[in-house]
């Protein structure tokens, strides 16, 4: 809401009339002279172009354009005023309670209406089991709290499971899933879409917003847009593909639907194709690979503190012959 009316502001002003501008009435008359009636007109050429086309002196044509400048430009906005704004309108759109009290509490109220939120993390972490909660949480009712409507899930990796999302449901909300034909209804109301390729997927934002104007939909999933982004060629070299207009069309669709939009993304290492890991999640020694250049020093390491240690145990047997003696 807020840019649409920033985009509204910034036509009426770059339309504005020179000749109600305020300018000295002998400038103002060679502009209207030249052509040049709007601040759009104007601003479009450059000081060296309008001494040109207007003939007049370079003081004159910086005075003028900076005149007009500051009329049609915005007023000017601190940083704790647009924070102030954005939480305002945050609160004003709604929030997708997560049922998470120290989440809900750092978001203001949960997964925020009409933006786009990431989940970034390690592969394995949980990214798909938290949005297939939030996926739950926005087709319960909303006399259990939710948001009673349907859920697009966009799962580029083949990982949506229907039985693990039953499964969340029977665990996190018992006394709803054992109404009989309840868990059918819900899982009714998610919709499933599976692009393999960015242009599958350009073809499935299409769907979405028929969906979004056909069907009561209240929460909008993409699981995950590294699978989209990454990907090999033929000769098995790793490529990037550019998802820029994807990612603009989903946020409209956001801002126009007042709707959360949930994006997950992963951590990958340095390489770019190795997925990244966090020191506290498991890994199986025999899969851990450690280049040359790293070997060394993590040798010199253990022979270090192998040397300690004898090093100690010499001490300590000296010290005990010392006592005997």
């Amino acid at each position: 809401m807020r840019k649409s009316v920033n985009r509204v502001w910034r036509r009426v002003m770059a339309n504005k009339l020179i000749s109600e501008m305020g300018l000295p009435k002998s400038i103002a008359n060679i502009f209207a002279a030249r052509n040049i009636h709007t601040a759009k007109d104007a601003l479009s050429l450059t000081e060296f172009e309008l001494m040109e086309l207007l003939d007049v002196g370079l003081a004159e044509v910086t005075t003028a354009v900076s005149s007009i400048s500051e009329i049609s430009c915005p007023p000017y906005q601190t940083a704790l005023s647009l924070l102030e704004q954005r939480m305002h309108n945050e609160h004003l759109a709604g929030h997708l309670p997560t049922r998470l009290k120290g989440l809900d509490a750092a978001l203001c109220g949960g997964i925020p209406f009409g933006v786009i939120t990431e989940l970034v993390g390690p592969a394995g972490i949980g990214k798909t089991q938290f949005c297939l909660k939030l996926s739950l949480l926005a087709s319960l009712p909303s006399s259990h709290g939710g948001l009673d409507g349907h859920v697009v899930y966009v799962d580029t990796e083949s990982k949506f499971s229907s039985r693990r999302m039953i499964e969340i449901g029977v665990n996190s909300f018992p006394e709803i899933f054992q109404i009989e034909g309840m868990a059918q209804q819900m899982a009714g109301r998610i919709l499933v879409l599976q692009p393999t390729t960015p242009t599958e997927f350009s073809e499935c934002l299409q769907k979405i917003k028929d969906s979004l104007l056909q069907h009561h939909v209240k929460l909008l999933v993409i699981d995950s847009m590294a699978a989209l982004v990454s990907g090999r060629d033929g000769q098995g070299q790793c490529r990037q593909h550019p998802l820029g207009w994807h990612m603009t069309f989903i946020k409209s669709l956001a801002e126009f639907s007042r709707i959360p939009v949930v994006v997950t993304n992963q951590v990958r290492s340095h390489s770019g194709d190795d997925p990244f890991h966090y020191s506290f999640q498991v890994q199986i020694l025999d899969k851990i690979w450690i280049s040359p250049q790293h070997l060394i020093p993590i040798l010199l390491l253990l022979l270090g503190s192998l040397g300690l240690m004898l090093f100690l145990s010499v001490l300590c047997w000296n010290l005990n012959q010392g006592k005997d003696s």
